[in-house]
Order: structure tokens, then C-alpha cells, then sequence
């Protein structure tokens, strides 16, 4: 064993990526997959999961498709006990999925905050008190929150969207100092500003993705592929001692 296949290499974990049909989700699926680890993915769509399922295989990796709602409560216990049928136990949880309703906040409707919010800090809580302790009893696992820049800042009308990752960048911090002894390492992705259907709405502003380009430290956005290296190491061996953390992946645009 090499010390990249020591500290990195996936072979014989289980990884469950919660939107995974596209984007950051959909990149960080495809990369435990590369590293040897079987995936379980899990989005609204199911013509795109399989698309991304196929594409996976196609490349040697092992993935396994579970359609869920995660605005509904039910559906989020029912994808926690079917993302156990096809490899076993989860070791590694990544919750990738996100919506973002952009209206002026004094127009938001109370449905889409309790949308927001279902889907992007109620999903990721049930999801890991459904399936943290299994990891719990073997003494290893990790949980990997995708947040956002706007958990610490305002940003184009998305007042609810950075609610919730301000919530969820702290659930993150009490998963830690819940779990960490006991082998299971929570921290959290926070990407600035990328190129994703996520941020199709921000980007038909004129002018707003150039502006942003221009504030980051290396000159452009980011695209899936840069979240990649970030997320595998929070999954790997290559964490054991990093925990509670949130790690930007930005381009330095917090900083600028």
C-alpha cells in the first residue's frame, strides 16, 4: 500500500452523497468513486441519478441510486434505511443537497423558508442521527456538511439559503464535539462562487460573475472539479485529526 492509498484511498468504505444528480454533489460522488469507495446517491431526480450511476460504472467505481424528496421527513427516514441496502453501512456522509429561493426576503413565502430549510439543515441532522451510529459502533466515519459563503455573509438575495448554511455550518461543530472521540470526524465544505445549476439564477445578473471573478485571489470561479480534492481529503484518513472545521473552498473570495 502506497501512502496515497494509505491516507486517501477509499477501498471497502460506503459513502452516501445527498445531491448527487449534478454539481458539487454529483463531482464529489464521482471522486469517493475514483478512490475505491462504493457510493449510494441520492437526489429528487432518478433519470439523472442513473445517468450518474452509469457514468461511475463506466469508469470501474461502484454506485447504487436512492430517489428522495428531503423536503418531506418521511422520505428522509426512508432514504436513510435504503442507503443501507445496496453496500451495507454507511462510513461517510456527504450532504451536498441544496436549494436556494432567491426572492427579496420581505417576499419570502413562509413555505419556501421551511423548504430552505428542510432541505439544506433538517435533511443533513436526520440523515446523520439516522446513520452515525453504525459508524459510531465500528469507531470510524465521517460526516462532510457542504455549507457556503453565505453562512457568514449576505449575498444576492438568498436570505433563507444562508440561514440554513449558517445553521448547518454550526450542527456541523456540535456533530464534532458530539462524535470525534468516538472515531467519527464532522466538518464542513463552505465553495464560493460556482459555476453550477445551483447558481444559474446569480449568474444571469449581468455582470455579477465577471464582478466575482474578479474579487477571487486566483482570477475566476470555481467548477465542480475544484471541490473534489477538498471533500476527499475530509473523507480520508488523511483527516483523523481534523474535526469541527470548515474548510473554503473559494478561490480566496472570503478573504478579498
Amino acid at each position: 500500500m502506497t501512502l496515497l492509498d494509505e491516507l486517501f484511498g477509499q477501498d471497502g468504505r460506503v459513502a452516501v452523497v445527498t445531491g448527487a444528480s449534478s454539481g458539487l454533489g454529483r463531482a464529489i460522488a464521482e471522486a469517493l468513486a475514483a478512490v475505491g469507495a462504493a457510493v449510494v446517491l441520492v437526489a429528487r431526480d432518478r433519470g439523472r441519478l442513473d445517468a450518474v450511476a452509469a457514468e461511475i460504472g463506466s469508469r470501474g467505481g461502484r454506485g447504487a441510486i436512492v430517489p428522495a424528496d428531503l423536503t418531506d421527513r418521511d422520505a428522509v427516514a426512508r432514504c436513510a434505511e435504503e442507503a443501507r441496502q445496496p453496500f451495507g453501512e454507511p462510513d461517510i456522509l456527504v450532504n451536498a443537497a441544496g436549494i436556494n429561493r432567491r426572492p427579496p426576503l420581505d417576499q419570502l413565502a413562509i413555505a419556501d423558508w421551511d423548504g430552505t430549510l428542510a432541505v439544506n439543515l433538517t435533511a443533513p441532522f436526520l440523515l446523520a442521527q439516522a446513520l452515525v451510529p453504525a459508524m459510531l459502533a465500528r469507531g470510524w466515519g465521517r460526516v462532510i456538511n457542504v455549507t457556503s459563503m453565505q453562512a457568514e455573509r449576505a449575498f444576492g438575495r438568498s436570505g433563507a439559503y444562508g440561514v440554513s448554511k449558517a445553521g448547518l455550518a454550526q450542527l456541523s461543530r456540535a456533530q464534532a464535539e458530539a462524535w470525534s472521540a468516538r472515531g467519527v470526524n464532522c466538518n464542513s465544505l463552505a465553495p464560493g462562487f460556482f459555476v453550477t445549476p445551483m447558481t444559474a439564477a446569480a449568474r444571469a445578473e449581468p455582470g455579477r460573475t465577471e464582478a466575482l471573478a474578479a474579487r477571487s485571489f486566483i482570477g475566476r470561479n470555481g467548477v465542480p472539479d475544484d471541490i473534489r480534492g477538498a471533500a476527499l481529503f475530509l473523507a480520508s484518513r488523511a483527516s483523523d485529526f481534523v474535526t469541527g472545521q470548515t474548510l473554503r473552498v473559494d478561490g480566496g473570495l472570503s478573504v478579498s
